[in-house]
This record gives structure tokens, sequence and C-alpha cells, in this order.
């Protein structure tokens, strides 16, 4: 974690110093995340497993309180609940069942998933979309070949018996288009998590541009060889080489410049 983030903030009586460091930086995500526009109004969510050291080896995590926009996420008024979406640690808040449907499947069902991240943003929704769905035609899809699964639209994810097949489609691929519906990826941390997604993102952005100027027609294709070669060699979602870590420490320095009270 940041140590920054660590050392900054008055850790709350009787909470675990585990539990509070995951707290920081799940609320400073939600802070990056409202910086760079991929805010839903209340809607949306990033979720955050918490470490055996305070869950006891249970399937704990953190969820932010509905109702309130992004930049409203503090440390202090995320909700921790179960894999039921049993409030647990005494929050008077509500918790979006769209969202804790298709998070908690992800959490309970992915053994590295300690992170899981969905967002609506317009060119993530454009691409979802689309009958071909993303194209390997420029610089960020070929980092993520082989990497990105799809599953087919059911509706507003609110019903539990979507998670079974939610994970066929996933698989072991941590980036996923929901068609006709967003974006969504998962992760071992959160800036790993984080840097799929963002490179997801700008996949799309890229992909809405330029079909913007001519159509998929007019894309130039990236080869399987190519793309193969790139997400082998990008390295930013690897663990030895910091996994995103760098680049989401760096987003949170400006946001500490901006508004520091997601450390609340």
């Amino acid at each position: 974690m940041n140590a920054a983030l660590q050392t900054s903030t008055v850790l709350p009586p009787g909470m675990h110093p585990d539990e509070w460091a995951a707290r920081l930086e799940l609320a400073a995500c939600y802070r990056v995340f409202a910086m760079l526009g991929w805010t839903e109004m209340i809607y949306n969510h990033i979720t955050l497993r918490l470490p055996d050291s305070v869950s006891a080896g249970e399937k704990q995590f953190l969820i932010n309180p509905f109702g309130l926009h992004y930049s409203e996420v503090t440390a202090s008024n995320l909700v921790k609940i179960d894999l039921q979406g049993r409030v647990l640690d005494g929050s008077t808040h509500r918790v979006n069942p769209a969202g804790f449907v298709v998070h908690a499947a992800i959490h309970d069902g992915i053994a590295g998933a300690h992170c899981v991240m969905h967002t609506h943003t317009t060119a993530g929704v454009s691409v979802a979309c689309l009958k071909d769905g993303l194209q390997q035609t420029n610089f960020y899809t070929a980092q993520l070949h082989g990497m990105v699964a799809y599953h087919d639209f059911e509706g507003i994810t609110i019903h539990a018996d979507e998670g079974p097949r939610l994970l066929q489609s996933i698989a072991n691929k941590p980036a996923v288009i929901l068609r006709n519906h967003g974006l969504l990826a998962w992760g071992a941390t959160l800036p790993q998590t984080f840097a799929i997604l963002w490179t997801l993102q700008r996949a799309c952005e890229i992909q809405l541009a330029t079909f913007s100027m001519g159509g998929p027609q007019a894309a130039l294709p990236v080869s399987d060889a190519i793309a193969e070669k790139c997400t082998r060699d990008a390295l930013q979602f690897n663990p030895n080489h910091g996994a995103g870590r760098d680049v989401f420490d760096a987003l949170v320095r400006q946001v500490d410049r901006i508004d520091s009270s997601y450390r609340a």
C-alpha cells in the first residue's frame, strides 16, 4: 500500500490497521474515479476484499455506501459486508443490490479476485453495445490479448442466479465486457485491477474515436502475433513490475492536492 496513505491518518479506535489501510486505499480509488470522470451519478461500484488478518479467513469486502457520489466516499463511510450482503460494521448506509450481486459472485468464485471494479463510461458502454465488441486495432487492445471476456446482457444485475453464468463467462480473464452494459475488471490488488481497467477503458476510447472517422472497416488491425508480443512486453499488470502501483500512487497524489477528505 501507498506509504503516504498509511502514515498520514490516525487509526480509528478498535479498528485493525489492515482494515484501515484497505479503507484508505479504496476511498482514494473512488476519488481517483471521480477525478477521471468514471462516475455514473450514485451508481456503479469498486469493491475490495479484506485480508484474512481482518476477516479471520471469511470472505468480507468493502463497498461504497449507496446514495453517495464517488466524491463523497471516505475511508470511514465505506460499508463492510459479507457474501450475503450483511452489514458487518454497523453502518447505517444502504448497499445497492445491483452491485452486491455481481461483486459478491466474483469475490467468492475467483480465488484471485481481491478487487473488482465496474464502470458505465460512455466509451465502455458503446463498445459493449457493438456486435463485434472490442477489436484488436490499437495500442491498448494489443496489450489485452487473451485477457478479455464477454458476458451476455441479462438485465439489471440483481438476481443471484446470474452469478454462476457470469463466472463461466469470465473464466480466468481479468478484463470483462458486459455486453450492452459496461466494463469490469478484477485483480489480486487494487492497483493491478485499476491498471487493467484503465487499459480496457483507453482501448474503448481509442476504438470509439477511430470508428468515428470511418467505421470498423477503416481500422487498421493488429495481428495476433504482435498483440501477443505487446501483452507479454507491457508488464504493467505483472506483480514483479509493480502491477499498477506507481501509476495509481501518482493519481492518489493528484487527488490529495485537490481534496484529501477521503482520508476521514
